[in-house]
């Protein structure tokens, strides 16, 4: 390991490179960003509260329960049972492939309990329930990408 003239280890991190991308998502209002040259990949998000890890399946599609939004539909981010995305990545309405869904339309749920997962970063966070109640509708496919912020299911 190389020692810099401080004696501590020389980082291999570019922290120059990590912030020029800071400062190009905070430019282009990006949730996140990702570079890489081949040997090296650099990921900056911003929006993502302590996520939660769970069991990181290798997940394939499978049917589920979807109530789609119908078109010209009201804000459902203003809705208080809106359930929202806390970070960016790709939406799993199981735990497992061949597995049943966390959750359908119609079933009650208890504040804190996992109702879906989200991968970022070969990470998958478990996305508990905001509240009790019952779930009105699931508004993502399983492996459908998802942004941050964006409702993920209507609980009431």
């Amino acid at each position: 390991m190389t020692k810099q003239e401080n004696g501590l280890p020389k980082s291999k991190l570019d922290k120059e490179a990590i912030r020029e991308l800071a400062e190009l998502l905070a430019e282009t209002n990006l949730s996140e960003i990702e570079w890489s040259d081949g040997t090296v990949r650099i990921r900056v998000a911003r929006g993502v509260p302590g996520a939660t890890v769970a069991v990181a399946p290798s997940l394939t599609a499978m049917p589920s329960a979807i109530a789609a939004a119908p078109a010209g539909d009201e804000d459902l981010a203003k809705l208080p049972g809106a359930l929202k995305s806390p970070m960016v990545g790709t939406a799993y309405v199981a735990p497992e492939p061949g597995a049943a869904s966390f959750v359908q339309v119609g079933d009650n749920v208890r504040e804190g309990q996992t109702v879906m997962i989200v991968e970022a970063m070969k990470t998958m966070n478990a996305i508990p329930a905001h509240r009790a109640g019952r779930v009105t509708r699931i508004l993502v496919e399983n492996q459908t990408p998802v942004e941050f912020g964006q409702v993920l299911m209507l609980i009431e």
